[in-house]
């Protein structure tokens, strides 16, 4: 089977562990998200795509939940020492990423070409593709004005309220080669638990992607990232009440409105699942572990099935 998985960071990169595990043997594609690509000290920071990468490679940071386990913290207390910034949490480990992908890019290679060559060096057994090699960035929209989504959301903690968010460089973005292909060979499209705001519809801004999931021939299965209507973590919760004016299924699915056959959402959401607009597959959905993870995963590839 051939399956390919639209993913922001961190929820994303939990399931799609459980995904890879789950469908052995089969050919997985992961579309991940640009929109938070942010520049540090001169380097190239994929946080979504990292975390994908270091998820599938078993070296997650799992208790801080994002970053490299094991990491340490030397270069970054000398940047601040000398009143550099360092607002934006770079380990050790992590930054010899950001180096090497950075030298890359200088040196003229595509994101998606150094991406191959990173997922290559990690080991990882999906494809893993950004979705744009253009220029693409959140913006959150805020009474407080408008910043791009890193600052809001590390520098600021995302405690402004949102009032609308757009994606700059959207409209000129072409998909990474390999996106458009892989939706339109897939047998399965999963939409990870993932913040649709910022996770997912960046990559859906880019219009050949969200025209190539629109002719779908493929089951497109979404798994709502809220539990009891509340975010597992961060800010969804708090951006669907402002931006959709509920944190019900109904809210998480019209961010996909005919993008989706059926939404996978929590037991705790279940009151609330009749009424979604979609067809929905109720289950536990909160990924504590590893055997969670699986059952999530095998819950997402049955739901596919009877789509």
């Amino acid at each position: 089977m051939r399956i390919v998985a639209l993913s922001g960071g961190v929820g994303g990169a939990r399931f799609l562990r459980g995904l890879v595990e789950a469908a052995t043997g089969e050919e997985i594609t992961i579309v991940g998200n640009v929109g938070d690509d942010v520049e540090v000290l001169g380097l190239h920071v994929s946080p979504d795509l990292d975390s994908v990468l270091y998820a599938l490679a078993g070296l997650a940071d799992e208790e801080r939940g994002w970053g490299r386990a094991e990491e340490s913290w030397n270069a970054l207390a000398t940047v601040a020492t000398l009143g550099g910034e360092a607002w934006f949490r770079l380990g050790d480990r992590d930054l010899g990423l950001h180096l090497v992908r950075s030298a890359l890019l200088a040196e003229g290679a595509t994101l998606s070409q150094v991406t191959a060559t990173l997922a290559a060096a990690f080991g990882l057994q999906a494809s893993l593709i950004p979705a744009t090699d253009d220029p693409l960035r959140t913006f959150i929209e805020t009474p407080a004005g408008t910043f791009p989504f890193q600052e809001w959301f590390v520098a600021r903690g995302h405690a402004d309220p949102v009032d609308a968010v757009h994606y700059a460089g959207a409209p000129e973005a072409r998909p990474a080669p390999g996106v458009v292909e892989s939706i339109e060979a897939a047998e399965l499209i999963v939409i990870t638990p993932s913040n649709p705001y910022v996770s997912i519809l960046p990559t859906l801004a880019v219009e050949e992607v969200r025209l190539a999931l629109e002719r779908r021939r493929a089951p497109c299965v979404a798994v709502s990232p809220l539990i009891g209507g509340r975010a597992v973590k961060g800010p969804a919760d708090a951006m669907l009440t402002r931006l959709a004016g509920a944190t019900t299924p109904a809210a998480v699915a019209a961010c996909y409105s005919g993008l989706i056959d059926r939404l996978v959402v929590d037991a705790a959401d279940a009151a609330d699942a009749a009424d979604a607009g979609v067809a929905t597959v109720i289950t536990n959905t909160l990924m504590a572990d590893r055997e969670a993870r699986l059952r999530l995963a095998e819950t997402v590839l049955e739901a596919g099935a009877v789509a």
